[in-house]
């Protein structure tokens, strides 16, 4: 089994060029900036390893139905939502060069949680992004080093996107509210890649100890 298709991992940034905007005329606010932030080294852990996430590794199919939420809390209702990323989903979804950007439009008209999200973001209370996802694929390497890397090269789907009170401070740290489960998994996948790394190395060897002596063998008939 692959153990990266059963995670769920949360990984948090900065909001990127956030940018807030209130429409007094129906009573809504906007909420705009980056979940995701392509090729920004983050520290996983007590510098277990190093991770990114390649451009390309989120495409349209993994944004099927997302949900915008606070600090994770999925006991509340959803504060935008998108279906299919369409052009009435309350919550717009963009992939570009630089990651996945987020447009949330708030009721905070009739929605108390939402006006009081806009009113701490406007204040700059809430200034970071997580986001829910599982990993499809992902490359390891610098494995004999104490911190190796792990790129993430596809994302399989993004459940949610969340404001967080507690983002990465900058682009090499990270504060991620994972459950240790879904940790210990990763740093499992982390175990199998360097197992496997060994037993190609290992069998590399083999291979070289025997073509020298069947050569030796060839050269002394």
């Amino acid at each position: 089994m692959d153990l990266n298709k059963e995670l769920r991992a949360r990984r948090s940034f900065n909001l990127v060029d956030i940018t807030i905007d209130e429409n007094k005329d129906d009573g809504t606010a906007t909420i705009e900036g980056y979940a995701a932030v392509f090729d920004s080294e983050t520290i996983i852990g007590k510098g277990w390893w190093i991770e990114s996430i390649a451009r390309g590794a989120i495409k349209d199919s993994a944004l099927e139905d997302v949900v915008f939420l606070v600090n994770h809390d999925d006991s509340k209702i959803a504060l935008a939502r998108s279906r299919k990323n369409n052009a009435s989903s309350t919550l717009q979804l963009t992939v570009d060069d630089k990651g996945l950007k987020i447009k949330a439009s708030l009721d905070i008209s009739n929605n108390s949680e939402a006006k009081n999200l806009f009113s701490a973001v406007k204040r700059g209370d809430i200034s970071g992004m997580s986001f829910m996802f599982t990993v499809a694929a992902n490359e390891w390497s610098n494995l004999e080093e104490d911190t190796p890397k792990r790129k993430i090269t596809e994302i399989s789907r993004v459940y949610e996107v969340s404001a967080v009170n507690f983002p990465a401070y900058q682009d090499t740290e990270i504060y991620a509210r994972q459950e240790s489960d879904t940790l210990e998994n990763e740093k499992k996948a982390l175990e199998s890649a360097r197992s496997a790394q060994l037993e190609n190395g290992e069998k590399l060897e083999l291979a070289k100890q025997k073509a020298l002596f069947k050569i030796k063998n060839l050269g002394g008939k």
